[in-house]
């Protein structure tokens, strides 16, 4: 498995759904700038990452409604990664166990690993402050 491992300015999070996307950016001091849920479509995020487009990576968990993010920040220029819902750990510290024996279900059957078939995106472990 590879790590993303270069420091930006800025980092954004995206808890994707159907409809929605919950936005989290912080600074490199850890700072949380954004905290917001906008409409899932290219134009709402577009307009929220605005003053924060120079030095900014984006991190999305491996779900279904990815493609369409890794898609908007290629043609942004916007740096991109791809992080493995098994390896991403919880805000709450909390585990659902029935979700977690999923996820390891979907490992054993997928890899560990969940890339594009072009390996342009990266797994990455994402932790959240305590």
């Amino acid at each position: 498995m590879r790590f993303y491992t270069h420091q930006h300015r800025y980092t954004c999070g995206i808890d994707l759904h159907a409809r929605s996307l919950y936005v989290c950016i912080l600074d490199d001091t850890g700072q949380t700038l954004v905290h917001k849920n906008i409409k899932a479509s290219p134009e709402p995020l577009l307009k929220l990452i605005a003053d924060y487009r120079d030095d900014l990576i984006i991190g999305v968990e491996c779900m279904f409604s990815w493609y369409w993010v890794a898609d908007f920040c290629e043609d942004q220029g916007i740096e991109f990664v791809l992080g493995h819902a098994l390896y991403m750990k919880a805000i709450h510290g909390g585990t659902n166990s029935r979700r977690f024996r999923r996820s390891q279900e979907r490992q054993n059957r997928f890899g560990k690993d969940c890339q594009t078939t072009q390996g342009r995106h990266v797994s990455l472990r994402l932790r959240l402050p305590a």
